[in-house]
């Protein structure tokens, strides 16, 4: 065996690994710095793209809002119209009357004698003068905070001042039949109602009924949402034999009125601010309220 020391095996010893070179630092810092550069825009147009998302979404959302507002109040009145048109066609006669023999005056004067005394009844009732204490406090207290979990039939809303002094002048200084100024929106006019009724609730229980008059589909949806939502109401409160019916024509409102008041029951007529012209017959009954409409929102409403 050679004893040359140049000769000898190598020892086992881990290589060192040597330090980047500078060169090296250099492309690597850069490379660092672009692919931040990149992360941030790619981040930016992400956020952007989020963007112009919602605003896609917006713009459909308000082009379908007035289209799905309009199905909305058309379903609402088909539903109560179909209601109607049920109850009526099981109100036909079908079997001819019989001819009845006249009766003699001394029976007339009799029956009329007797079916004064419930007219005269339904008469007085206009009057509130009576009940002035209950209505104002009434009207004060749908000025506190909205009762949102109240009862079926009572306000859910806040009344604001000029709504409180609306109804004030209608009860008490109208009698309960007039007409009283526009609030400026449908909802607001319905929100006016739902006091009177809830009012109206509290001093003649079930005896009365509330027909509500506007002549377009797309107003009485607006009409039937606006009730509901402040007498927390459901479908079922709307029809010919529930506590609202809604009319599109006047003569159909004025006969159903005929006929509460035949059965001893009270008719609340609420005329709608749209209606351009009031059937004459709507001014027999004891209790009435009218909206008027402004020249603005008149300009306003055709247009809807």
């Amino acid at each position: 065996m050679s004893d040359d020391p140049s000769q000898a095996s190598p020892t086992p010893d881990s290589p060192e690994i040597p330090s980047p070179a500078p060169w090296q630092e250099l492309a690597l810092t850069e490379l660092q710095q672009q692919r931040t550069a990149i992360l941030e825009e790619i981040r930016q147009l992400e956020a952007r793209r989020g963007q112009i998302q919602k605003e896609i979404e917006a713009s459909f959302a308000g082009q379908a809002d007035g289209v799905a507002r309009r199905l909305k109040g058309f379903q609402d009145y088909l539903v109560g119209a179909l209601q109607d048109l049920a109850v009526a066609a099981e109100q036909v006669e079908l079997v001819p009357q019989q001819v009845l023999v006249q009766p003699s005056p001394l029976d007339q004067i009799s029956t009329t004698a007797e079916a004064s005394q419930p007219l005269a009844a339904v008469a007085a009732a206009g009057l509130f003068g009576p009940d002035e204490v209950l209505i104002r406090e009434r009207l004060a207290g749908f000025g506190g905070q909205p009762d949102f979990y109240a009862d079926p039939w009572q306000l859910r809303r806040t009344l604001d001042a000029s709504g409180a002094a609306l109804l004030d002048d209608w009860f008490l200084g109208q009698g309960g039949r007039g007409a009283q100024p526009s609030c400026g929106s449908r909802s607001r006019n319905a929100l006016v109602a739902a006091a009177a009724i809830a009012i109206l609730g509290e001093l003649y229980g079930e005896r009365f009924q509330t027909l509500v008059l506007a002549s377009q589909p797309e107003r009485l949806g607006e009409w039937r949402r606006g009730l509901q939502d402040c007498l927390g109401l459901s479908r079922e409160d709307f029809g010919p034999s529930s506590g609202i019916v809604l009319f599109e024509r006047a003569d159909a409102l004025v006969e159903r009125a005929d006929r509460l008041e035949e059965r001893g029951e009270l008719p609340f007529i609420v005329v709608d601010a749209g209606e351009p012209v009031i059937e004459i017959p709507i001014l027999q009954f004891p209790l009435w309220l009218v909206f008027a409409a402004g020249p603005g929102e008149l300009m306003a409403d055709e247009t809807y």
